[in-house]
């Protein structure tokens, strides 16, 4: 498995590299391990979602081409009017193609926005590491909810998670493995001492 477990937690005014190179690690890793469980019965739900886990990579999608959407037309108080979605009668490994699409716009929005620029998103207007962060986000966790449905263990990369949680999880708490910190602070596990989250959100406010 590939990992950037030795990378630096990026601050949160770094819009260039790394956040377009941490962007591409969590797409080609989470994008892999899919691939390998294209075969299996993708109709079952996510681990614990409402979705079945062809609809996660939907959502998935919806959500990097919204993040790329907002750091481009960078609205102060809505979402953007563009939504994404996959061919509901194209198989697995298409979809993942165009999971992979999506990632690409956002990592080259990424890359390309200027540090300065801000845009609205419900959990804080955000800059361009912030929306970098909320993308490996979807990636990461949804990769987690959709491979544990199908049996396929996995956990996202330390290093990848480590950048997330010094981005947009503030309140993270430290001294822990930081996968399995992200999924605590995303409702999907429990650390020593701390019980599952049942509400939780990121915050991409610039600090």
């Amino acid at each position: 498995m590939t990992t950037t477990s030795g990378a630096p937690a990026p601050t949160a005014h770094a819009t260039a590299a790394p956040w377009p190179d941490l962007l591409r690690a969590a797409t080609d890793e989470c994008l892999a391990v899919l691939l390998d469980a294209a075969g299996e019965d993708w109709s079952r739900p996510a681990h614990a979602l409402d979705w079945t886990c062809r609809q996660t990579l939907d959502h998935i999608a919806l959500g990097l081409v919204g993040y790329a959407g907002l750091l481009i037309a960078r609205p102060q108080d809505r979402y953007i009017t563009l939504f994404a979605s996959l061919d509901p009668q194209a198989p697995v490994p298409a979809c993942l193609e165009g999971v992979r699409i999506a990632a690409s716009l956002l990592t080259s929005t990424v890359r390309d926005t200027p540090a300065e620029a801000r845009a609205w998103h419900p959990w804080g207007h955000s800059d361009a590491s912030g929306f970098a962060a909320m993308g490996i986000t979807e990636l990461a966790v949804h990769t987690y909810d959709i491979t544990r449905a199908l049996g396929r263990p996995w956990i996202p990369a330390g290093g990848l998670s480590r950048a997330v949680l010094g981005r947009i999880f503030p309140d993270a708490p430290a001294g822990h493995d930081p996968s399995g910190t992200l999924l605590w602070c995303t409702g999907r596990g429990e650390l020593p001492g701390l019980p599952r989250r049942t509400a939780w959100q990121w915050d991409g406010t610039v600090r």
